[in-house]
């Protein structure tokens, strides 16, 4: 199942790079999210809530066939919003490596400040991960298959962390070059 507050932000995503048709739209977050395409049911309601909150725009353009069709378009409010959810890091999302990973992957949006706080955010969850996990391993009786398990989530815990410093680094240089 899809998380109504991720599939927002990346459907108003989808719209940055310019407008974008409905099955369109349809057909690319079905892609992004594992699925040929996906139901209208799911799309076009988000589109319809998108418009009536003015994050959208919609108008009617003729089709290839001779049909009209509607082209969506992120508007200045549907962007200011979007950056605002974007920016709004809970805890609950520092768990989710979905919502780390979709905002890691529009962090040209945000604030650098917004973006070392995200980092920080996952990179605590992910201490505080591995740190039960090594107590998992020193206080339980592990059979082979669960020490398998255990071992992988604290390594892809651990990989993660190299990761995060790894985009801190990007940040600095970042940093650095709009410096000069």
């Amino acid at each position: 199942m899809i998380d109504t507050v991720m599939f927002d932000l990346l459907m108003l995503a989808m719209l940055l790079p310019g407008p974008r048709h409905g099955y369109q739209l349809k057909h690319e977050a079905g892609i992004i999210l594992g699925y040929d395409v996906l139901h209208n049911n799911l799309v076009y309601p988000l589109l319809r809530r998108f418009t009536k909150n003015k994050w959208v725009s919609r108008k009617t353009v003729p089709g290839q066939r001779g049909q009209t069709r509607h082209q969506y378009s992120l508007t200045a409010s549907g962007r200011k919003a979007l950056v605002a959810r974007l920016s709004s890091f809970t805890e609950q999302d520092a768990r989710s490596a979905e919502a780390f990973q979709l905002r890691v992957g529009l962090f040209r949006l945000l604030e650098p400040e917004v973006r070392g706080r995200i980092l920080e955010a996952r990179e605590k969850f992910l201490r505080a991960r591995i740190a039960t996990l090594t107590n998992i391993q020193a206080s339980f009786p592990l059979d082979r298959y669960a020490g398998q398990v255990v071992s992988r989530l604290r390594a892809e815990s651990e990989s993660e962390l190299d990761w995060i410093a790894h985009l801190r680094r990007l940040e600095k240089s970042r940093k650095e070059d709009s410096h000069e």
